[in-house]
């Protein structure tokens, strides 16, 4: 069994995964109470799978980029569980995650998180044979600054509130908007591709496992 945990932003995610089901899988949204909703929703997730912590025999984490305050609580919590149990722990980059969610399709794909300060953080994505791959780094800017450097037909998916998705929506032309529903990001993606990796032996060192910030001006996003 695979824990999956995603605390990148205001979404936050748990789920469990044997590699044939998801017995358990939850999502909400936090207003910077990740430290104490973590443990009790983890608590009972468990309980109501009929789950013990004894089952879980690796661990799936979101490392960002995302908020500062929210990542370290993520990778804490997960860093504690392996090492007090002895469990290997595999890393998922945040956007990845959102894209792996998403059908093949001809066009470029964008995926967008929330990064403070009227900013988004995204990342661009091409479809070839083994899914979604990440086209360079991540970047970061305003939506506006987004909207205006898509300059042919781009599916877009992730965190966007209502006024992003108006701002967004007036280039039909070349954004292509995903459902709200499809925008949620699933930590029950997090735990399959982390259950992929864990299966050829692809697992990251629990000490040294780090999350990756996203900076703004040369401070790091609360």
């Amino acid at each position: 069994m695979l824990l999956a945990v995603d605390t990148s932003t205001a979404q936050v995610g748990l789920a469990l995964y044997d590699g044939s089901q998801v017995p358990g899988e939850m999502t909400w949204t936090t207003r910077q109470h990740h430290t104490t909703e973590l443990a009790p929703a983890l608590a009972g997730l468990l309980s109501r799978c009929g789950i013990s912590m004894d089952m879980v025999s690796v661990l799936g984490v979101a490392v960002g980029p995302g908020s500062f305050t929210s990542l370290r609580v993520g990778l804490s919590f997960v860093k504690g569980i392996a090492l007090a149990r002895h469990l290997p722990v595999v890393g998922i980059p945040t956007l990845d995650i959102i894209a792996a969610a998403q059908p093949p399709g001809r066009n470029p794909l964008i995926t967008v998180i929330q990064a403070g300060r009227k900013r988004i953080a995204f990342s661009e994505y091409k479809n070839v044979k083994n899914g979604w791959q990440v086209q360079g780094p991540v970047r970061s800017g305003t939506v506006e600054e987004l909207a205006d450097a898509i300059e042919s037909p781009t599916y877009v998916v992730g965190e966007l509130s209502s006024e992003d998705r108006t701002r967004l929506a007036r280039k039909r032309v070349n954004v292509l908007l995903a459902s709200p529903v499809n925008c949620v990001r699933r930590p029950a993606i997090l735990a399959e591709l982390a259950w992929a990796r864990w299966q050829n032996n692809d697992v990251d060192d629990a000490a040294s496992l780090a999350p990756v910030y996203l900076h703004v001006a040369g401070t790091p996003i609360e």
